[in-house]
């Protein structure tokens, strides 16, 4: 999950370099932290959410798969 979300976020900034996951693994979750850099912070949020929706959406499908939960957070 950790890869595919650094994957994914590292194509749609423009300072790929200061993109950081990290990944919490809990009992019955996983916290996915999202961190860029505070210029690209509107390019993975997008227009009223609409690009985090879809990385959460994208995230949803991939833990459904694989029979886990996972929730996206996205730090400033």
């Amino acid at each position: 999950m950790k890869d595919l979300i650094s994957y994914v976020s590292k194509a749609l900034v423009d300072m790929p370099e200061a993109v950081t996951v990290n990944e919490i693994v809990g009992e019955q979750t996983t916290v996915i932290e999202l961190k860029v850099d505070k210029t690209d912070l509107g390019k993975i949020i997008g227009k009223q959410g609409r690009t985090a929706r879809s990385l959460r959406t994208i995230l949803n499908a991939a833990s459904t798969k694989l029979k886990k939960r996972s929730v996206l957070e996205i730090i400033e």
